[in-house]
């Protein structure tokens, strides 16, 4: 048919071809549409037909409540073309499919802001957008009058790992842009969301990639490039094909140069590129960068960890244990890169922007944002598969990882069982409630939600039908003709199935001996996109060779090879001309995220009419219903099915590529971010009045720990040094946590104190022993400072006569819950129920606080107090909160006393140095909000606001008044360590640090220390 190309500016729009015969798949779906014209976009059939998500059936997406046809409006993000009949037309975009309820304009509502009142859930969310836009194109006015309280800019920064082209640095200066391999689908996408067809402003960031050196070619440029297998760079991409030029030389050992100027020539060019807005970040030890220019060492360096961990780990890869030295440096450059990408985000970043993160090499970027800007509205998409929490479990950063990504509010995957491995990791493994469709975090939730990717459908018509690959489409019929095609295209990577490919081949010709010589499996092999060990990738490579030759040595004849195998890239034009000819698309993936290669293969049988085989190991085979799904394991069926998709009537295999291509051209890679899009607004709208409590930001802890003069250190100790145990008296410091208190009060200029709701003689047996340490015991009812012997009472002229009342009520519920006891401290009555029954010492602990509060709270001037499994009565003048700001105005007046009496030159040095600049206050339970109501309160007035880090350790659904949140105690130990810079063990001279602890040092020093 003939080709024409969509207006230059437009959204791409598949091209219906009024000529095609009335049996063919886009004349089907060409009539289908003039029926559905009048029905509003949600409820045609050519979108409400095509189920999406593995396990729920069409009924699920049937509206409640139906409401008469009405002429369809234009759907969110979207434009509505023209619909004059000699005008091309657009499929469709599918609608939202997350919920069950369809979409319905709120009856009487007359403007957006009457559409606004008292909307809630995502489905009201999306009748204001479309209630403002009813009629017309879609603005950013449109979306900004649709949801006012977000305050939204209309900016998306889109993020991911490099840049949407490869680079060439020429020695003269110049710089050549062109096409990067890999992931087209997301670099499509970003078209898309830069063009006039999206209502969105749109820049992508992204870091250079490996900048290459070309040499200058020995032909004349008018020659023909060749097919070379030369090493990829992207990973988790679709077969794209490459240009032919010859491979860049790699940078000398001593790295690539480049000036600021030139540095300031690429920024330029790519910030005004005709199609996408690029901001570039440049990757470097700070050392290695100067006003004149930057030097690029080891460009490689910053994939390692997501390549060597991250991609084999969930694709279910796993390695040999190692020492750890070259993960602990890969670790720290992946913090550093993170670091890098959000400084670079915050450079450009406008309150009301939105952020969409992608993929594996970004984890920890979404807390990082979420740090630095805690009311960010922050989206994150993960294109490779993710696996269950038992496999997580092996990767070392496991928890580093998940709390990385639970910075965004919307978490997007693939396929609706990578998202619930996700939830199950968080739970399992940072024990967080989760539920299919979200996380609760602190304080907040994150939305979780499946978004199979698409293609641009146009794109790759254009491709497919463009004369050059109609002449090599011819080329391959008529040299295999008489002969049936089974077409692969996979990496040289073990996960991708080719090895299984070709041994279900070999059972496939063994079981049907009438089928010898009478088909090919013409195999494109490329070199793997993920950097890999060599001997790994000679390995599989050996083993395909191996079974090619086994084959053609049992199956061949002199003039025919039953297997054709290229181990190379493809040309553009070779490799829509091998879709178009196959008789069989043929993936075997063992584990695989969104493999575009079967959509690509889709639209290309668009006349030929050709079987999918697809792994149901594969990403899309949850979307591809209809096309024949193989365990690639199971040689003897992948047989069976390649015969039964060879034998098939024309009628079936019509069918089938009928509903595959309609599922294809409306479910497109505009309608994927359109919808991701879309859930997000929805998301922010849902859970705008939330308040996220930060993950503990090292880097900046760090920094500002250095620049400190003086120093005031509040830990709370059960829950916080220690683990929570169900026997008190059991929740002994560790060696690791006495060692890290010690080298920390080691310093002078740190004044280190331990708040807790112990008694005097626990915390004087466990932790007396070091001198330099302050004690409050009983929430502040006692206090014993540095270097000093004596405890000082403050509560000694306070009637306890209460405590009789008290014991009495506690003394009834002990007998009445088996396990519970009354722990009687000086000023403080608590009752544990630690070793009860859970239930019925929540219960009972619920009755005894309304008896207490009833009764004693009312006569006596004393709080009652709800902790971890104990209910505490205390006078209501002491608690932390009071301790903490006692400590801030005395250090913030004298500290002589921490130094002690041995050396008064540093008792007065120390003196002398002014007001406390750096406070680290850390607790996990309810007394410790006390803490941090307190210093809240004297931040910006006896406190610089920066100067002050208040920490909650644990629980994940609490709500609090820290500014910070760390997981566990080991955290809090090593957040210690990190400040007093030891290593593992905690004593002075161990420099061993941490992974995490290197990583945050590595950001804040801009490379990676020498110890």
């Amino acid at each position: 048919m003939a080709d024409q190309k969509p207006a230059k500016g437009t959204r791409p729009q598949v091209i219906i071809d009024s000529e095609a015969t009335s049996r063919s798949p886009r004349a089907s779906l060409n009539e289908q549409r003039d029926d559905d014209d009048d029905l509003p976009a949600h409820q045609r059939s050519s979108v409400t037909n095509v189920p999406v998500t593995p396990g729920i059936h069409l009924s699920t997406y049937h509206s409640q409540h139906q409401s008469p046809a009405s002429p369809a409006s234009p759907s969110y993000f979207t434009r509505d073309p023209a619909r004059a009949d000699r005008r091309p037309r657009r499929i469709s975009d599918a609608p939202r499919v997350q919920s069950p309820t369809q979409i319905e304009f709120e009856a009487g509502a007359t403007s957006p802001t009457e559409a606004i009142k008292g909307a809630m859930s995502h489905q009201d969310v999306l009748r204001r957008m479309s209630l403002s836009s009813r009629g017309r194109r879609e603005s950013i006015s449109d979306i900004k009058a649709g949801v006012p309280e977000l305050a939204l800019t209309g900016n998306i920064i889109s993020t991911t790992f490099t840049l949407p082209y490869s680079v060439k640095y020429r020695s003269t200066g110049e710089w050549d842009l062109g096409s990067r391999r890999g992931q087209s689908a997301l670099f499509d996408s970003f078209a898309h969301l830069s063009s006039d067809e999206a209502p969105w402003n749109h820049t992508v960031v992204a870091w250079t990639g490996e900048i290459e050196t070309p040499f200058d070619p020995l032909s004349p440029p008018d020659t023909p490039p060749d097919t070379v297998a030369y090493p990829g760079v992207n990973a988790l991409s679709a077969p794209v094909p490459v240009d032919g030029h010859a491979p860049a030389t790699s940078p000398a050992q001593d790295g690539l140069w480049i000036s600021r100027a030139h540095q300031s020539d690429l920024e330029q060019k790519l910030s005004h590129h005709k199609k996408i807005k690029t901001v570039p970040i440049w990757l470097s030890d700070d050392d290695e960068q100067t006003d004149e220019g930057i030097r690029l060492k080891d460009q490689t360096r910053w994939r390692r960890y997501a390549e060597h961990e991250l991609y084999t780990l969930f694709h279910y890869k796993q390695h040999e244990p190692t020492d750890g030295r070259d993960e602990r440096v890969q670790w720290a450059d992946y913090y550093r890169m993170n670091l890098k990408f959000a400084n670079k985000i915050l450079e450009i970043y406008k309150p009301g922007d939105i952020v969409v993160i992608h993929d594996y090499y970004l984890l920890l970027l979404p807390s990082m944002l979420r740090q630095k800007a805690p009311n960010m509205y922050i989206s994150f998409f993960l294109h490779c598969p993710f696996p269950s929490s038992e496999f997580l479990r092996c990767l070392p950063r496991r928890k580093e990882v998940l709390e990385g990504m639970l910075g965004a509010n919307l978490v997007g995957f693939q396929s609706y069982s990578y998202s619930r491995h996700f939830s199950s990791c968080c739970t399992r493994i940072l024990e967080f409630p989760s539920d299919s469709i979200g996380v609760d975090v602190y304080g907040s939730r994150v939305e979780v939600g499946v978004f199979p990717i698409g293609i641009d459908v146009t794109k790759a018509e254009e491709k497919a039908w463009s004369p050059t690959v109609i002449e090599k489409y011819e080329a391959l019929k008529k040299l295999y003709e008489g002969k049936k095609i089974i077409v692969g295209r996979d990496r040289l990577d073990s996960v991708r199935g080719v090895a299984q490919k070709l041994m279900a081949f070999d059972r496939f010709l063994e079981l049907y001996p009438e089928w010898t010589e009478k088909v090919v499996l013409i195999q494109v092999t490329s070199p793997t996109a993920v950097e890999d060990s060599e001997e790994a990738e000679n390995k599989i490579a050996s083993r395909i060779n191996e079974l090619v030759m086994k084959i053609n040595g049992t199956y061949g004849s002199l003039g025919f090879s039953p297997v054709q195998h290229y181990p190379q890239y493809l040309s553009p034009d070779e490799y829509f001309a091998l879709l178009r000819v196959a008789d069989i698309g043929l993936i075997t993936s063992v584990r695989d995220g969104m493999n575009t290669t079967s959509l690509e293969y889709v639209v290309c049988q668009r006349d030929n009419h050709g079987p999918l085989i697809l792994s149901e190991f594969s990403g899309t085979a949850g979307s591809l219903k209809d096309a024949i799904h193989i365990n690639p394991w199971d040689l003897s069926d992948v047989a069976k099915q390649i015969d039964n998709a060879l034998t098939m009537s024309p009628e079936k295999r019509l069918a089938m590529q009928d509903n595959l291509f309609k599922h294809v051209t409306n479910h497109n890679v505009q309608t994927w971010i359109t919808k991701f899009l879309r859930k997000l607004v929805g998301t922010l709208a849902n859970n705008r009045t939330a308040i996220k409590t930060p993950l503990l930001d090292r880097t900046v802890m760090l920094k500002q720990y250095r620049e400190a003069g003086k120093r005031l250190f509040m830990f709370d100790y059960d829950g916080t040094l220690t683990p929570i145990v169900r026997e008190p008296s059991a929740a002994v410091p560790s060696e690791r946590v006495i060692q890290t208190l010690k080298s920390l009060a080691a310093d002078h200029r740190n004044a280190v104190w331990i708040i807790s709701g112990r008694d005097q003689e626990f915390l004087q047996q466990h932790l007396g022993h070091i001198s330099e340490l302050g004690f409050s015991a009983e929430h502040g009812s006692f206090i014993r400072h540095p270097g000093q012997n004596t405890w000082e009472n403050l509560a000694e002229k306070f009637d306890m006569a209460w405590q009789e009342e008290v014991i009495a009520i506690f003394q009834k519920y002990t007998d009445r819950v088996q396990g519970s006891f009354i722990e009687r401290k000086r000023c403080a009555l608590t009752w544990h129920y630690r070793q009860a029954d859970p239930e019925q010492g929540a219960h009972a602990a619920r009755e005894a606080q309304k008896e207490l509060e009833s009764t004693v709270a009312k006569k006596w001037d004393v709080d009652v107090m709800t902790g971890k499994a104990n209910l505490e009565v205390r006078p209501t003048f002491i608690n932390k909160g009071e301790i903490a700001k006692r400590l801030v105005a005395d250090y913030n007046s004298d500290i002589s006393h921490v130094a002690g009496d041995s050396n008064p030159e540093l008792a007065k040095e120390v003196t002398s140095q002014g007001k406390v600049e750096f406070v680290l206050c850390m607790g996990d339970d309810f007394t410790d909000e006390d803490m941090f109501r307190a210093l809240n309160g004297i931040s910006g007035v006896s406190l610089a606001e920066e100067t002050i880090f208040t920490v909650t350790v644990g629980a994940s659904t609490k709500v609090t008044l820290a500014r910070w949140h760390v997981l566990e105690p080991s955290d809090v130990i090593e957040g210690m360590a990190l400040l007093a810079n030891v290593g593992i063990s905690g004593e002075m001279g161990d420099n061993v640090l941490s992974q995490n602890n290197l990583a945050a040092v590595a950001g804040l020093e801009g490379k990676i220390p020498d110890a």
